[in-house]
């Protein structure tokens, strides 16, 4: 099976002579954790079995831009939100930005990455306010997502939200109206806020927030990014449970899961090549199809670390009456649905038991390996190696 450390640690050092001072503190940081995670360098356990084997579990490094960790913390945060789903229909709503403003947004990331997010929510909350639309506060989670399918930039926002909302004196939990009542047509679908005004509106904020907060940011925009066509989608999710599935893989985990990496070519030893090799990965195209891309190793790196997010960037943010400030309010809209949460089902405190790869017994705990220093390079010795 293909380990992207492997890749990191073969095309890394010439990928950092190269592009040097121009690599993110940040991106720097996420491949030190990477090419440290689950080895000694970051300790771990030492297990053995009664037919004599050993085996060494090794820490992971719970850096959210690593390929193998943030699956336990994933399940935590859609159990979490799934407790939170409302008796209601949903809506994804997706917020995109013409291709121009890509190159701009990634010269200044933690600034455009916190004004998408602010901005999409904002135009949600000033149509839904209107009467003729639904007149009333909406509770939103929205989550960032920088890349495509196949690991290319291009950062958009998804929102997740029911469909009604708090009246403006807190009383009412107003509905959507159907799509008869709105056009007199005979279909009783759910009617959602427009997407042609919601791009509008969305484009709008975020053109007058640049002007006024960050005017140099707004003068790298180029002109014909404002009288350019926004696009906003808006698709109705039922529930709500599989489009929170569907954005819980973007909240504690890197772009890419383990399984996509089909194959690696690396160089040969003395050849020169300064490329690493080649790297295959799968992806699903628009109608579910699996694709397979094959890139280099530097520019597998490069599209995986572009991804890395700004330190202390938080990428999912609520909304709203879903705000952590706002718990009267979701406390009202409880009472007026006459809902109640599912409980909470109990954490799993206790590992799964470590199995002898050799007999297949059980495992007994027999000590624990110490982290390395910091800056400090670890080798197996042969006793590790087992």
């Amino acid at each position: 099976m293909v380990d992207v450390a492997d890749i990191f640690r073969a095309v890394w050092p010439g990928y950092g002579a190269k592009f040097g001072r121009w690599i993110p503190p940040e991106q720097r940081a996420a491949v030190r954790a990477l090419l440290r995670c689950r080895t000694p360098a970051l300790g771990g356990q030492v297990y053995r079995c009664d037919c004599g084997g050993t085996h060494y579990a090794y820490h992971s490094c719970n850096h959210r831009a690593c390929p193998k960790c943030g699956w336990d913390d994933n399940t935590d945060w859609l159990q979490r939100q799934q407790a939170r789903l409302l008796p209601v229909p949903y809506f994804l709503v997706t917020f995109t930005v013409p291709e121009e403003l890509r190159e701009p947004i990634r010269s200044a990331m933690k600034v455009w990455y916190g004004a998408l997010l602010k901005a999409s929510a904002g135009a949600l909350q000033d149509l839904a306010a209107q009467p003729k639309h639904l007149g009333a506060e909406l509770g939103l989670t929205a989550v960032l997502q920088t890349w495509t399918r196949d690991l290319r930039y291009h950062p958009h926002v998804h929102v997740l939200l029911p469909g009604g909302g708090l009246s403006a004196d807190g009383l009412h939990w107003l509905r959507l109206r159907s799509a008869s009542a709105r056009q007199g047509r005979s279909k009783t679908r759910d009617y959602f806020l427009p997407q042609e005004k919601l791009a509008a509106r969305f484009k709008g904020r975020l053109k007058a927030w640049l002007q006024a907060e960050e005017p140099e940011l707004f003068k790298r925009v180029p002109a014909k990014v404002w009288w350019r066509k926004w696009v906003v989608d808006v698709q109705a999710v039922g529930s709500g449970a599989a489009a929170l599935k569907y954005l819980a893989a973007y909240v504690h985990r890197g772009p890419l899961h383990p399984a996509r990496l089909k194959a690696w070519d690396p160089p040969a030893s003395g050849s020169g090549a300064t490329s690493g090799g080649n790297v295959t990965f799968s992806y699903r195209d628009g109608a579910g199809q699996e694709r397979r891309c094959t890139v280099s190793g530097t520019e597998f790196v490069r599209r995986l670390l572009q991804h890395v997010p700004p330190k202390h960037f938080q990428r999912v943010r609520h909304f709203g009456w879903r705000a952590a400030a706002a718990r009267a309010k979701w406390e009202r809209i409880v009472a007026l649905l006459d809902w109640r949460a599912p409980l909470p089902q109990p954490a799993t405190k206790n590992p799964p038991p470590v199995l002898c790869p050799g007999c297949g017994k059980v495992m007994r705990l027999i000590g624990t390996l110490a982290r390395s220093p910091p800056g400090s390079r670890v080798k197996l010795s042969p006793r590790d190696k087992g």
